[in-house]
C-alpha cells in the first residue's frame, strides 16, 4: 500500500465515486474538492503528493486553478494531472503546454489512470 495522499478535484459525483473507489482500493489517501477554490485551500493546507484536476469546474476552471497552484510557493512543486472530457485532437498538448504534468481523458481507462497516478506519486510499475 502506497499511503500517498491525492487531492481529487471533481464536481461530478459519479466520477468522484469512481476515482475514490479506484484510488482507495490502490491504497491512496484521498482529499476531495468540488471547486477550484476548495482545491486551492486543501492543497495549501494538506500538501498532497498529487492533484488530479478536473478542467471544467463551477467556479474557476482547472487551468486557472493550476496557475494559482504554481504561483503559490506552498503548492508550486506538487504534480498536477489534468482530468478532462476535453479529448479532441490537440487537447493533450494544450493542457501539457499550460503546465499540467500529465493528461487523462474521460471516460478514464482505469489501467492508464492508475499507471499515471503511480508515476506521478514516484512509484515504479511492478514494485
Amino acid at each position: 500500500m502506497t499511503g500517498a495522499q491525492i487531492l481529487v478535484v471533481e464536481d461530478n459525483e459519479k466520477n468522484m465515486k469512481l476515482f475514490r473507489d479506484v484510488l482507495e482500493a490502490s491504497g491512496y489517501r484521498l482529499l476531495e474538492a468540488t471547486t477550484g477554490e476548495q482545491a486551492m485551500e486543501l492543497a495549501a493546507e494538506q500538501q498532497p503528493n498529487l492533484v488530479l484536476m478536473d478542467i471544467q469546474l463551477p467556479d474557476l476552471d482547472g487551468v486557472d486553478a493550476l496557475g494559482r497552484l504554481r504561483a503559490d510557493a506552498r503548492t508550486a512543486s506538487i504534480p498536477v494531472v489534468a482530468l478532462t472530457a476535453q479529448a479532441m485532437h490537440g487537447d493533450r498538448e494544450r493542457f501539457l503546454d499550460a503546465g499540467f504534468d500529465a493528461y487523462i481523458s474521460k471516460p478514464v481507462d482505469i489501467v492508464e489512470f492508475v499507471k499515471t497516478v503511480k508515476e506521478h506519486c514516484g512509484e515504479v510499475d511492478g514494485e
